[in-house]
């Protein structure tokens, strides 16, 4: 499926019904998502930073790392992927120059979120919003300068946590006025606010269930009924890995062996699958010693 196909395709799939998207931090784990049977998968912008370099969800990775690492993701896997853009990595020049660059590296769409610059984890205090002008030119930078489109700009409002809930739909409105083509609403706090803020946007809308957040984890079903069509888990699958890697981790300290996670483990050949990798054919094509 090539990059033009793969975000019309994710156009395709939220015209028809909603679906879910599990948040991958990498390019194998990606893999697993599509193999799982899911129609699309979200590259975590939580997961880049804390899987790959280490660090807290703060605006520490650069746009080319976020371009890279998100291109890994997207061009492994033959489903759509959307990837969390942070605050487009500066004014609204350069919110052009990442919509660019995400479109070439394969991916089907993006959010870009209202925060001031450095942004802060949707769930955490301290938070801060850009002016309503500022963000409405951000929006308009994207929009204009995408190749292809059917590109999903997603726009991503923090209001709710900072100001009130209205104050998040008023935002929301002004950004799809902008151009937006779906609105992401960061951080509300109930049931009531999922089902009303749905009730108040006319337009495509995304809801985040992240864990151990603001936001009640309500079902798919729940959010598919009151009219969300995107639902991202952003750490679902990290959290688990990385709580089996660390009870495995403390194991292997107290015992010196693996051998009682053998069970557990993905073997040699599960993973050969996943990548599709054949090493017979490297023996054929006289590629190994």
């Amino acid at each position: 499926m090539t990059t033009n196909s793969k975000a019309a395709r994710l156009r395709e799939l939220i015209a028809q019904r909603a679906i879910m998207l599990p948040g991958v931090p990498n390019a194998a784990m990606a893999r697993q998502v599509e193999r799982a049977g899911f129609d699309a998968v979200y590259v975590s912008g939580a997961g880049m930073a804390n899987a790959t370099a280490g660090v807290p969800d703060v605006g520490l990775l650069s746009m080319t790392e976020v371009v890279t690492l998100a291109g890994y993701v997207a061009n492994a896997v033959t489903i759509p992927a959307i990837v969390d853009a942070d605050t487009g990595f500066g004014g609204a020049e350069n919110v052009a120059r990442t919509i660019r660059k995400l479109e070439t590296a394969g991916l089907a769409g993006c959010h870009i979120e209202d925060q001031e610059f450095p942004k802060r984890c949707g769930h955490l205090a301290g938070k801060s919003l850009v002016d309503l002008a500022d963000m409405v030119g951000k929006i308009k930078a994207a929009v204009a300068s995408r190749r292809d489109p059917n590109f999903m700009i997603i726009a991503r409002t923090d209001a709710r946590a900072v100001e009130d809930f209205d104050r998040a739909v008023e935002r929301a409105g002004e950004y799809l006025a902008a151009g937006a083509d779906a609105i992401f609403p960061e951080a509300l706090q109930s049931l009531e606010e999922f089902r009303d803020f749905a009730k108040e946007i006319d337009a495509p809308l995304l809801a985040n269930m992240t864990e151990f957040g603001k936001s009640p984890l309500l079902t798919f079903e729940q959010l598919a009924d009151f009219g969300y069509r995107m639902v991202i888990f952003p750490q679902s699958a990290f959290r688990v890995s990385m709580k089996a890697s660390e009870e495995f981790l403390r194991a292997l300290k107290k015992s010196g062996t693996q051998s009682d996670w053998i069970d557990k483990m993905q073997t040699r050949q599960e993973l050969y699958e996943l990548l599709d990798y054949d090493p017979a054919a490297e023996e054929w094509l006289g590629l190994t010693d």
